[in-house]
């Protein structure tokens, strides 16, 4: 399974969504991206490392990109961080594209939430990491489901 995750300027969210699922199913293919090029090679925030590091996830590895229209043939499963990326991300599907685009917070319904608030502005870098992790746990077990 390969699972591309999509915020919008891939230092904060995608890049921690990546990096803790890496660590819940090793197996899995992933990657990240925005749907800007405002960071483009740069590494996860500072603050969202920090506060990864803490829980025991390596961010340090990753390097912003852009989401590009190849994404949909590349990827088997996109995951956005909230709507306004998901629909970013379908203004660029290719005609006849199937690959699934769901919103990470879908995976994790017992939260209530409906997108993961992007850190960057709110602050709240311990916060969105709790909504990763479950999030995270929630796509495993989807796609555990799905085989």
């Amino acid at each position: 399974m390969k699972v591309l995750f999509v915020c919008l300027g891939n230092i904060c969210r995608s890049p921690t969504a990546e990096g803790v699922f890496r660590d819940l199913a090793p197996e899995a293919k992933t990657d990240s991206a925005g749907t800007s090029n405002w960071h483009a090679g740069d590494p996860p925030y500072g603050p969202m490392q920090a506060a990864a590091s803490a829980r025991g996830y390596d961010l340090s590895d990753l390097r912003a990109r852009q989401f590009v229209r190849a994404d949909f043939e590349r990827f088997d499963l996109i995951v956005a961080m909230d709507e306004n990326n998901r629909r970013d991300i379908e203004h660029l599907r290719p005609a006849g594209n199937s690959t699934p685009v769901r919103v990470f917070t879908d995976f994790a319904p017992q939260t209530g939430a409906t997108e993961v608030p992007d850190p960057y502005y709110t602050r709240e870098f311990d916060g969105a990491l709790d909504l990763v992790e479950a999030c995270a746990a929630g796509l495993v077990i989807a796609l555990k489901d799905r085989r």
